[in-house]
């Protein structure tokens, strides 16, 4: 399963989106598969919205319940799924949009990081534990 489009490239999807398509190519619901993973459903649903991301472990046991590689899940390149049957038009500026997300995601999680640091800092000037 080689994939010879960038459907589920980079540029194309994010890593929730590959793990959604992987899980319904392989005809496994969200619940089914966080059985399967030893997980809640809701731990699925996270990763397949982007919101979080799982452990070396789970992602390994993922790939291999999938049938894809673990470079593919990550990066989108490698063993994975083809594209989906039928002629898709592409959306002019998708690329794009994606790439503003990512970087919105990115920028909200170092400025939680950075807000941790300063309420630890706080709390340590305050003498709280």
């Amino acid at each position: 399963m080689s994939n010879d489009s960038d459907w589920f490239g980079p540029e194309s999807a994010t890593f929730g989106d590959r793990v959604a398509g992987g899980r319904e190519a392989a005809g496994m619901t969200q619940a089914q598969l966080a059985r399967r993973l030893g997980v809640k459903k809701a731990t699925v649903t996270g990763w397949e919205q982007d919101l979080s991301e799982p452990r070396a472990n789970k992602l390994s046991m993922m790939a291999g319940l999938l049938n894809v590689s673990i470079m593919w899940l990550l990066t989108g390149e490698g063993d994975g799924m083809e594209a989906p049957a039928g002629e898709v038009t592409p959306i002019e500026g998708l690329s794009d949009v994606v790439a503003e997300l990512r970087a919105i995601r990115s920028d909200m999680r170092a400025n939680a990081e950075r807000a941790g640091r300063l309420e630890k800092r706080l709390r340590q000037m305050l003498g709280q534990p």
